[in-house]
């Protein structure tokens, strides 16, 4: 059975239960669920898609990052994600295989590898990429048009809030940064 939006906005109470402080005495589970729901729905149509190909969520973060910054070495990625090397390998090996990454190597450094997205690879990073840009598109729409670029600045500044201090700076930018569409031939 479906709530109706209201109801649920209703159920997550700004107020901590009667006798109890907001922060530390109790956890903020509201939040929390709504999170973990919000986050659910928002992979769950990419894990449809990525699951016809034999991938996983691990496949589209690396996907993700090198389409939108093509010539990504894998040491940025690596930083980017916070994975390790072996974990980075299995995904990147099976996303070369099946011909949606290509890796060059280094025109500066020939010891660097170069990731770029084959025209596949940027094929399926936009299909995915689009189906949650509807999923955040259709929730902005539930502010009136006037509230939206308001709403939406809120949003980045919160989510930007939720990162670690020492990584949001680097994170914002990152977030901020237009998607580069280069070949994998294409000089930088």
């Amino acid at each position: 059975m479906r709530s109706s939006q209201p109801a649920v906005l209703a159920a997550v109470s700004d107020e901590p239960p009667a006798g109890k402080a907001p922060g530390r005495d109790i956890p903020a589970y509201d939040l929390i669920e709504l999170f973990f729901f919000a986050y659910r729905d928002f992979v769950s149509g990419p894990d449809r898609i990525l699951a016809e190909y034999g991938f996983g969520r691990a496949h589209h973060r690396v996907l993700h990052f090198v389409s939108r910054q093509p010539g990504l070495t894998i040491a940025e990625l690596l930083d980017i994600l916070k994975i390790t090397k072996q974990s980075l390998n299995r995904v990147l090996k099976e996303l070369v295989e099946k011909d949606f990454i290509v890796s060059r190597m280094g025109t500066t450094d020939r010891r660097q590898r170069l990731l770029f997205a084959t025209q596949t690879g940027e094929d399926l990073a936009l299909r995915l990429a689009d189906l949650q840009t509807g999923r955040i598109m259709r929730a902005l729409e539930t502010v009136p048009t006037e509230e939206r670029t308001a709403m939406r600045r809120c949003v980045k500044d919160y989510l930007t809030a939720m990162v670690d201090p020492q990584e949001r700076a680097r994170v914002a930018q990152l977030a901020a940064t237009p998607a580069k569409r280069h070949g994998p031939g294409e000089e930088h």
